[in-house]
């Protein structure tokens, strides 16, 4: 059976465009969608108990689902309402459907914070692609020739999920794959006489940062040799780089690295930044 994408929703604006995110997608790669939403009984609310409550969650989603009907009718479509914390629910769709989709309340005075706290902890436990959408966002970018905007990093292998993810949603798009490499000078000490050896065969540090970023590209480009290709190289740290190309993008893609430290598990500096910064849907997608 088809992975489901599963949207997160709570009613408020930037879930509603979460929702309808999810569902483009889903028509577009011909999935089941289903919609969550997680809720919490509050015994503050006098004379409303847990039935009443529920039936605000389940009404509150039964509108949202009736939308959607309208906008997809061939979309198959269910709904998920639990009784439990938000941020355990997402996490198990997080780590068991073919995305999780939610919304985020975008740009705002304290960095940190745009995302939300859910957001971030589901974002870096999550062990499967986990895309934010912003509240306002416009469908009709998807069809106006933007890109989608894709992080390579370190060996092929280090960013074939990134890649993979990349490659097929532009593929069930007919957008064109933007690859970004960014290098920065290593420090003197990170020399040695086999990293010397490789950049003198390549001609230098940009055309070996070129070469790496082509060799990761070419078993996707031949997996998928409809989808054109736009490679970028340049100088410069990743999250800068990454995000002076938001506005040609209709999706950002970067990876996470999907391991836990001694403090618990980490976004990373690159998807945090972009995340907060860029006005784009942003994918983050978890690599070993």
């Amino acid at each position: 059976m088809a992975r489901a994408i599963t949207a997160g929703t709570d009613g408020t604006e930037e879930s509603r465009a979460a929702l309808d995110w999810a569902a483009r997608e889903a028509v577009r790669r011909g999935l089941p969608l289903r919609v969550l939403h997680a809720w919490t009984y509050a015994d503050t609310l006098a004379g409303a108990g847990r039935e009443t409550q529920r039936g605000w969650a389940e009404q509150g989603v039964a509108e949202a689902v009736r939308a959607l009907a309208e906008r997809h009718p061939k979309l198959t479509v269910s709904v998920d309402v639990v009784e439990e914390g938000a941020v355990a629910a997402l996490g198990r769709a997080a780590s068991r459907d073919e995305m999780l989709v939610l919304g985020s309340r975008g740009h705002g005075p304290v960095v940190g914070f745009l995302l939300g706290s859910v957001g971030q902890q589901v974002v870096a436990e999550a062990t499967r692609p986990v895309v934010l959408v912003r509240a306002g966002d416009r469908p009709a970018l998807e069809a106006a020739g933007r890109e989608v905007v894709v992080g390579q990093h370190g060996d092929p292998e280090d960013s074939a999920a990134t890649l993979r993810f990349a490659f097929e949603t532009a593929a069930a798009r007919g957008a064109t794959v933007r690859a970004v490499r960014a290098w920065t000078l290593p420090p003197v000490f990170a020399y040695s006489p086999g990293s010397l050896r490789l950049l003198d065969e390549a001609g230098g540090l940009e055309p070996y940062e070129r070469q790496a970023l082509a060799d990761a590209l070419r078993p996707w480009r031949e997996r998928f040799p409809g989808v054109a290709v736009a490679e970028q190289v340049e100088m410069g740290s990743a999250g800068q780089v990454l995000l002076s190309l938001a506005g040609r993008a209709q999706l950002m893609v970067v990876g996470r690295r999907a391991r836990r430290t001694a403090v618990g598990a980490r976004i990373g500096s690159v998807a945090h930044g972009v995340l907060h910064h860029a006005d784009c849907p942003v994918a983050v997608v978890p690599h070993a």
